[in-house]
């Protein structure tokens, strides 16, 4: 599969590189002033000679190839059109209509290939009154409604420590790429793809969307404890934070125990006495840990069966043994920056052997430009 990649920032880069994680040739078309936005984004960058590189972008970009395109130029919108011809995949996430005035209109893009699957990623949805809306990630998680729902209390609201929406778009457009190309294996022919950032935060608000739209509750952030299950959340020790799912009535008679408490206590025989009075049940339990260290706390809870776990930085979640085990550190050669460590991506292929089929080896993202002159070559050839 060929997958042209016109996309800047995240949502569109994060698709793209996803399908290049499952094996598709990506082609990243950048402008030749800078390419890419996120090239710009730092510190931190890392530098070798003159070649100064953005964390950000090393993030979102391996497995590509880079070709640089002024598409405001007659010849390079010639090859643009000479790589469309031959892609499966077009991704994009300019604001609706831009592609249309760069002479790329579906209706032209069908004439061209009429087996491209087009993906098109934006802010706030392609048609409605405020389509044309820029769509910068926290700008998006605070009209979603996602940032009501997140953080201490419902006085402050508080972002995703990533930009969860830019990543969740670039997520459910590869979802729907995949489900174009499986649909192209029985008409023969593409189609369009259109997802965004407003849909694809308000698609995963989950139960506390439903909270509002069948119960008419509407949810406010309540810190780290879970609106509809107790004891669930972070809860201090002596020297820090676990945390606890107690998710059935079965796991309470297993923890109650722990915390010097009766399953059967009326206060909090049931989860839905729980909830109701969470703030007390949290006391008494941070009242018992207190005394505690989270390595003590854990190893009781492991021994009892209870789902806990600790608050890991990011540092200390690439030095686990865990997450190391499932390819979630990636080592790549840069062409400037030599030996890199990136985040591995989240699936992996399998036969039913337990053979891994999937793609392990990965490449570095690429500079501005570098693959320009072989792609050139290989079109004309």
């Amino acid at each position: 599969m060929l997958v042209v990649d016109l996309s800047r920032a995240l949502a569109g880069p994060h698709a793209g590189m996803m399908l290049g994680d499952l094996g598709a040739r990506v082609i990243k078309v950048e402008r030749p002033d800078g390419g890419d936005d996120s090239r710009a984004w730092g510190p931190p960058f890392l530098t070798a000679g003159e070649e100064q590189v953005s964390t950000y972008f090393l993030s979102c970009n391996r497995n590509k190839e880079s070709v640089a395109l002024d598409l405001k130029d007659d010849a390079d919108r010639a090859l643009l059109t000479e790589l469309i011809r031959r892609a499966d995949v077009l991704v994009e996430n300019f604001r609706p209509g831009t592609l249309d005035r760069l002479g790329f209109d579906p209706g032209r893009l069908e004439e061209l290939n009429p087996r491209l699957v087009l993906l098109s990623i934006s802010g706030f949805g392609h048609d409605g009154p405020e389509a044309k809306r820029a769509g910068y990630d926290q700008i998006v998680q605070g009209e979603a409604g996602l940032m009501s729902l997140t953080g201490p209390d419902a006085d402050t609201p508080q972002k995703v420590g990533v930009p969860i929406g830019d990543l969740l778009g670039g997520i459910h457009g590869v979802v729907g790429v995949l489900a174009a190309l499986v649909e192209r294996e029985r008409t023969g022919r593409g189609g369009v793809v259109r997802t965004s950032l407003l849909s694809s935060i308000v698609g995963v608000l989950a139960f506390q969307a439903t909270r509002w739209t069948v119960g008419r509750d509407s949810p406010r952030a309540i810190g780290n404890q879970h609106p509809s299950i107790a004891p669930y959340g972070a809860f201090r020790c002596s020297d820090g934070v676990v945390q606890i799912s107690v998710g059935s009535d079965a796991l309470w008679r297993s923890f109650a125990p722990l915390i010097g408490v009766d399953p059967d206590d009326e206060r909090w025989a049931t989860n839905g006495l729980r909830v109701s009075d969470r703030d007390a049940l949290v006391a008494h339990i941070e009242g018992v840990f207190a005394g505690r260290t989270r390595d003590e706390v854990l190893a009781t809870l492991s021994t009892a069966g209870i789902p806990a776990g600790r608050v890991r930085t990011v540092d200390e979640v690439f030095a686990w043994e865990q997450a190391l085990s499932q390819r979630l550190a990636v080592d790549v050669h840069h062409e400037v920056l030599g030996h890199l460590t990136l985040q591995g991506g989240p699936l992996r292929l399998f036969d039913f052997a337990g053979t891994e089929t999937g793609r392990v080896r990965h490449e570095a993202p690429p500079l501005l430009g570098e693959h320009t002159a072989a792609v050139r070559e290989w079109l004309a050839g």
